[in-house]
């Protein structure tokens, strides 16, 4: 049975969204690496009396896609890949959770595109802080690597000297920062 630090209390965290990241980085034309990241997601953390008891859920829209490229963004959120309009939002359920020596592995499914694919992500829990305005927060790092293909974008295209222009190996990088739960 894994425990949880005293400092984290039982109950529903919210997602601080302005103190949080979602991104990802791919690899673009084989020689560079292209960043991008999701400014509109909401998500809870309900911690249980253990981590296995303990459940992240997750809800993030397309739409609020930014890679600092207005022309790739229009890309990027229109139908050959993630076609916002179709598929408004990328969804994370965890299953379990479980211990990775000094990290964790974060097992659930991710649903991109309609399509739902098993996913674990190595988070590292970076601890908890009282702010100046008396809210607890809890810090988490995450990272996982997906195949594009696997969710349906497929987009590509062949370059000139060979490869093509957009990797299937997506990292996606988290850094959360979760409030605590109001006291009773």
């Amino acid at each position: 049975m894994m425990t949880l630090p005293a400092s984290v209390t039982t109950g529903t965290w919210t997602l601080d969204a302005s103190h949080s990241e979602i991104g990802f980085t791919v690899r673009h034309a084989g020689i560079s690496k292209v960043r991008g990241q999701f400014k509109d997601a909401t998500a809870t953390l309900e911690v249980g009396e253990t981590l296995t008891d303990s459940k992240v859920t997750a809800t993030i829209q397309t739409a609020s896609f930014d890679s600092g490229d207005v022309n790739r963004d229009g890309h990027v959120k229109g139908e050959d890949f993630f076609d916002v309009e179709k598929f408004p939002e990328i969804t994370f359920v965890s299953r379990h959770v479980k211990a990775n020596g000094n990290s964790f592995d974060l097992v659930g499914d991710l649903t991109i595109k309609g399509v739902t694919k098993e996913v674990s992500i190595e988070t590292e829990f970076n601890g908890v802080a009282v702010d100046p305005f008396g809210n607890t927060r809890a810090g988490v790092s995450g990272e996982t690597t997906i195949s594009r293909k696997d969710f349906g974008l497929t987009w590509n295209a062949v370059l000139e000297a060979g490869g093509v222009l957009v990797s299937d190996k997506v990292v996606i990088n988290l850094e959360l920062a979760f409030i605590a739960p109001a006291a009773a």
